[in-house]
């Protein structure tokens, strides 16, 4: 540079253009490579965009395929719901309709009995309201003569629809309830069966005569679960009594009435209400008494033949429980089987309770169904727990109805054999009634039920006696035999102390 700058300047040249061509030769070959590499790209990112175009198609092509596939596969598991459902409820219907089965044939012909009933229902509803309101003080020859004579003559003289059978317990009450009384001690005779219907149909309170105290035996057991108040009018706090039983809904029972009765009571029996709103109130004395709905009064006398003034026959409803003959003849039949047949007196029993019990549940059964599927929400097809309970019930209702076949067979069967002792208990009823008779010869000659029924089972055994001491005589056991009738002999004078007349 010193020497010569033209010199160096030429040096600086050669040197720059030596390094030129070192990068050149490097260089080159890469931007080729760049160049060519930009082209492969391209022409990549071209060939990636038509693929992406066919990609974004055939995705467009797969999301309608899989919509359609969806909605296939949503109609196939509905159809396949839907069957189940079909078949869930084909099946419950099935076992809807066999549940019912048993029903439908009783229930088909309810209808048009209860069709045909509607046009009748007027006359039978009239006539078991007459019933209940006069008939109650009779027996059964008066009420056999109003009832057919006078009722029933009435009606057909003026035309009044009714029932052939002229039947007030029809309307008044059913099997089921009757059972029911039956279980409670009233005895099944027509006439106790319609002195039960009359005290529970009536609107008025009852005043039962019953000598014999078998309805109020039958009283005290059926209204002792709603807490009867037995009282009497000699009892210092009967008016204390029936004054709590009247505000708190206890039934009151006042036994052994004379021909008086307490006057205190008249606002009660005679049903003296004043209504203040939708209030009652019994006035008793200088007391207002709430009355409450569930109050009930009783008024029983052991009197045969009562006479009590006319008002206390209209405002009570009078019901004459005294036995009858054909009542009694059942009963001393019963006792004299008891005694020579146990056996069958024990099967006899327990099938009448058996009998009253298939009636009582069978009745409970249909009026479940019947509710159940009166309440039922919804599709009844959807209430599993309704169609079990309701085949639950038809299996027990066949169950009932199998076994109500057999005992009739074998009720049948035991009264053949007790049939055999009916002259015992018909003899006996036409003795008691004979001594009933004689107290129109004086008022000394009066009879209990019970103690006759005492000297009854003291003729058994007295029968029994002597046919034993008979076997032992026949068999070489004359000690026996004699030892037989002193025994005998002994019974005989205690039935004659037994039968005595009460003063």
């Amino acid at each position: 540079m010193k020497s010569s700058p033209a010199a160096a300047g030429l040096c600086d040249w050669i040197i720059n253009i030596t390094m030129y061509y070192d990068v050149v030769v490097s260089v080159e070959p890469k931007k080729l490579a760049v160049a060519e590499a930009q082209a492969t790209l391209a022409a990549a990112n071209a060939k990636k965009a038509e693929v992406d175009i066919l990609v974004a198609r055939l995705n467009a092509e797969l999301s309608v395929l899989m919509a359609e596939y969806q909605e296939a596969m949503d109609t196939k598991n509905q159809a396949i719901a839907d069957s189940e459902k079909c078949e869930r409820k084909l099946n419950l219907a099935q076992r809807l309709v066999a549940a019912l089965g048993s029903e439908q044939e009783k229930w088909a012909q309810s209808i048009i009995d209860l069709g045909e009933y509607m046009q009748l229902v007027i006359g039978d509803v009239l006539l078991a309201s007459a019933f209940v309101s006069y008939v109650g003080p009779f027996n059964k020859t008066f009420r056999d003569i109003i009832l057919n004579e006078n009722f029933v003559q009435f009606f057909k003289k003026n035309n009044i629809p009714m029932s052939e059978a002229a039947n007030p317990l029809l309307v008044l009450t059913d099997e089921a309830t009757i059972a029911g009384w039956n279980n409670f001690g009233l005895p099944p005779d027509r006439v106790s069966t319609e002195n039960g219907a009359i005290l529970n149909n009536s609107e008025r309170y009852s005043l039962i005569i019953d000598p014999q105290l078998q309805g109020i035996t039958w009283l005290r057991k059926t209204w002792e679960k709603h807490d009867l108040k037995v009282t009497r009018l000699s009892n210092p706090k009967m008016a204390k009594t029936v004054e709590f039983a009247v505000e708190g809904g206890q039934p009151v029972l006042i036994e052994n009435l004379e021909n008086s009765i307490d006057a205190v009571i008249q606002p009660v029996y005679a049903r003296c209400i004043i209504k203040k709103g939708k209030t009652k109130y019994i006035k008793m004395g200088d007391k207002e008494l709430t009355l409450n709905p569930k109050f009930n009064l009783f008024l029983h006398t052991k009197l045969s033949n009562p006479h009590y003034p006319p008002e206390i026959q209209a405002e009570c409803t009078l019901i004459n429980f005294t036995v009858t003959e054909s009542g009694l003849e059942d009963q001393l039949l019963a006792l004299v089987v008891k005694k020579e047949r146990p056996d069958l007196a024990a099967q006899k029993e327990a099938l009448i309770q058996e009998q009253n019990g298939f009636k009582i549940k069978l009745k409970e059964l249909e009026s479940n169904i019947l509710y159940k599927i009166a309440n039922a929400q919804g599709d009844i097809l959807e209430d599993i727990a309704l169609i079990e309970s309701l085949e639950f019930s038809k299996k027990l209702s066949t169950e009932i109805g199998e076994k109500v076949e057999i005992a009739k067979v074998t009720d049948e069967n035991i009264n053949v054999a007790s049939e055999f002792y009916r002259p015992a208990g018909s003899r006996g009823a036409l003795v008691f009634f004979m001594l009933n008779e004689l107290n129109k010869i004086h008022s000394f000659y009066k009879f209990s039920l019970d103690s006759f029924i005492i000297v009854v089972k003291r003729a058994i055994d007295l029968v029994a006696a002597a046919d034993k001491a008979k076997k032992l005589a026949a068999a070489g056991g004359g000690d026996e035999h004699a030892e037989g009738e002193e025994g005998a002999a002994e019974g005989e004078e205690g039935a004659k102390e037994e039968a005595a007349p009460e003063a």
